[in-house]
């Protein structure tokens, strides 16, 4: 293991072919958006400047460099009123240019999952999220364990090829 964590924005500039993230919890943390968008509030995403976030242009960024960003979410059925809102935020992810797909858990049973979500730099090195029971983040993790990177990496490549792209799925 690694013993120093360094930024998000660090790790995925030292990336030369590939991120990917694999999410395996039904609900996170409240945010402030999640907030609005249970009150009824939605985005105009024909007004860009209103939603496009730094995280948002460091994909997008990250992408016209010539790395593949792909995120796969494996969520329960019928999903959570969090992953409802996730789903409907996720315009903006595939608008920075992540990859996007969906895996009902029903389908995900026979697959070697690890026990946290997780960032795959380069398929060398992990970021790993520990979350608390109520999903806010407790700590993350740096590793590039060859045992943990060979799971992870073995098990995101399983859920994309079985998981839905975020066009076709729906909520």
């Amino acid at each position: 293991m690694l013993s120093s964590v360094p930024g998000f924005a660090e790790l995925l500039g030292r990336c030369e072919r590939s991120a990917v993230h694999l999410e395996l919890r039904d609900a996170y943390a409240a945010t402030d958006r999640f907030e609005a968008w249970r009150r009824g509030e939605r985005i105009d995403w024909t007004d860009r400047d209103s939603w496009w976030h730094p995280y948002d242009q460091l994909i997008a960024d990250t992408v016209a460099r010539g790395v593949v960003v792909r995120r796969a979410r494996v969520v329960s059925e019928p999903v959570s009123e969090y992953i409802r809102w996730e789903h409907y935020v996720t315009h903006a992810n595939v608008t920075a240019g992540e990859q996007v797909r969906w895996l009902p858990r029903r389908r995900a049973t026979a697959i070697p999952l690890p026990g946290n979500d997780f960032w795959l730099f380069d398929d060398a090195l992990l970021r790993v999220h520990h979350f608390s029971g109520e999903g806010a983040v407790v700590e993350d993790e740096i590793t590039d364990d060859a045992e943990a990177v060979k799971l992870c990496s073995a098990a995101f490549a399983v859920v994309w090829e079985r998981a839905i792209p975020h066009h076709l799925y729906k909520v």
